[in-house]
């Protein structure tokens, strides 16, 4: 039950902003700051109310409901043990030690030793020592936060070695354990006796971190005013007096506030035509993030018409997402035949022997299964809509009878939770397959987001998570994506990931650099954003 518990917890952290993610395409203006970074000056960034601008239950990493999306609040409060790095092109995009100085997985992946840099202190002055990391590690694995590890850990699988070292013992080999720190509750430390002071009511709205700001006012699913921490580990970071998260309804009042000076940076721009008009406006900087998970058509094997396979493969021969790529989004979004794309880990675009667009063969298989009808379901964004429409007037042409079904989050969860489903338009996978909402989500037999039960898909994916060695885990990743397609389980198409805009004049990784998404938006690193002529 916790584990079902957990898997819908993601599913409402993440839906409604995966679902509606832009496309793939270049910076409207270059972002090459004239000099070296400035020191001071203030920030006012916008996040989507529907999505990373609700943060209802406070942003203690223990309770907050929401922390898949609230990565940005989260990481300027908390800094982190790890964080991902990537070129300013977004290649070569990786997990680093932060807070931590380094790690070493430990058995063949069975345990992890983290080992603290020295001297780290909580803006209120306490230290961020191994007892306070097991603290929280013990805290937070047992938290209902969207964003707690689904890490299966010994008896004692939480220990300090020494003041700067924590030991996780896991009780079968974890290969993600590292990769997934970013987007887990466990990588934001928070102050033990600043909590106990407070009283985690208390706590939840003036948390305490030690990360490159500290809260001033917090105003929930509101308003988050932070200022520089004076006690950050980091020398002469960050480089801004003052960080402010608004949140705001939607894509079109966020883009006129940063048009009439009320803001300087939008995380998650995902309309398309906006988008195409944000990179004609030569004062601001748009950035596409690489994109880590491709949309998928989950067709659900566990009933009818699609338990049978042949109605699977009438899918796969009916679709045809390189034309509605190019027909309706200009080529901007990269098509993928599996569940990665070319941001994340272990890509592979093209798999072998996958069934591509074939009318006549879908037809054919139409009328020997004596006709096909289905419902097709989504989340009502915009790219979600332009997708299901298109795919719509493809099937019917081959004579498969369509229905649209359109759903609110709460509605969709309903659906699946019925199974009572026939294919739904999704998304699947993540930057590291295994972390966060990953391949598993949409295809493990025990997730009620998936269509799919398999035993020998469900071991493919379990041995891949478990595997250290990276060489292993993606000839394990690959034959799962075959062993998808051989079953004609899902057929996957464009591969999405959101825009930041920021007026000229702001910098920073992740902001107007790329950094792939590990959830929807990119992991903004706040302490080294910038204005000039600040």
């Amino acid at each position: 039950m916790r584990r079902k518990r957990q898997w819908t917890a993601l599913l409402l952290a993440t839906l409604l902003g995966v679902a509606a993610c832009g496309g793939q395409g270049s910076s409207g203006g270059s972002a090459a700051p004239a000099g070296p970074p400035q020191r001071g000056g203030e920030l006012t960034v916008l996040e989507d109310g529907a999505f990373a601008g609700g943060w209802p239950s406070g942003l203690d990493p223990a309770t907050n409901t929401t922390g898949g999306a609230n990565i940005s609040q989260m990481s300027a409060i908390y800094g982190g043990l790890f964080r991902v790095a990537a070129n300013d092109d977004g290649t070569n995009a990786r997990v680093e030690p932060n807070q931590a100085e380094s790690y070493e997985v430990l058995d063949g992946g069975r345990g992890l030793k983290i080992t603290l840099r020295q001297g780290i202190k909580f803006s209120d002055g306490t230290p961020l020592d191994a007892e306070a990391v097991a603290f929280n590690f013990r805290r937070d694995v047992t938290a209902t936060c969207t964003c707690a590890p689904q890490w299966q850990l010994t008896q004692d699988g939480i220990t300090v070695a020494d003041p700067r070292t924590i030991v996780l013992k896991f009780s079968r080999p974890n290969a993600t354990a590292v990769n997934a720190f970013p987007i887990s509750n466990v990588n934001w430390i928070v102050s033990p006796t600043a909590l106990q002071q407070a009283g985690p009511d208390q706590f939840k709205i003036n948390p305490v971190g030690a990360g490159p700001f500290k809260v001033v006012s917090n105003r929930l699913s509101s308003e988050l005013v932070l200022e520089r921490n004076p006690n950050y580990f980091k020398a002469g970071l960050p480089y801004l007096d003052k960080l402010t998260f608004k949140s705001i309804g939607g894509d079109q009042p966020a883009y006129q506030a940063l048009q009439a000076g009320q803001a300087q940076a939008y995380e998650g721009l995902s309309t398309v035509p906006l988008l195409e008009q944000a990179k004609t406006n030569n004062r601001l900087t748009v950035t596409v993030q690489p994109p880590t998970s491709p949309y998928v058509i989950q067709l659900n094997t566990k009933t009818a018409p699609f338990d049978n396979e042949l109605a699977r493969q009438a899918i796969y021969y009916a679709t045809d997402f390189e034309a509605i790529a190019k027909g309706l989004f200009k080529g901007l979004y990269p098509v993928s035949q599996m569940f990665t794309a070319e941001g994340g880990l272990f890509n592979h675009p093209t798999v072998p022997g996958y069934r591509t667009y074939d009318p006549e063969k879908a037809k054919q298989l139409v009328q020997q299964l004596g006709g096909l009808n289905i419902k097709l379901g989504t989340l009502g964004a915009y790219v979600a809509q332009q997708v299901v429409t298109a795919l719509q007037t493809q099937w019917k042409a081959v004579g498969i009878n369509v229905t649209i079904e359109t759903y609110q989050l709460s509605t969709l969860v309903q659906q699946f939770n019925s199974g009572t489903w026939q294919a739904m338009l999704q998304t699947a996978g993540a930057w590291d397959p295994a972390a966060g909402v990953g391949v598993a989500f949409r295809f493990s037999s025990t997730s009620p987001f998936s269509g799919v039960k398999d035993p020998h898909l469900d071991d493919l994916l379990n041995q891949a998570s478990a595997t250290v060695d990276s060489g292993q885990r993606d000839a394990l990743y690959l034959q799962a994506g075959q062993y998808i397609s051989e079953k004609a389980y899902a057929p996957f198409g464009l591969a999405f990931a959101p825009a930041n805009l920021a007026v000229k004049g702001v910098y920073g990784p992740g902001l107007t650099t790329k950094i792939p998404p590990l959830v929807v938006n990119s992991g903004v690193l706040w302490d080294e954003v910038w204005r000039s002529g600040a």
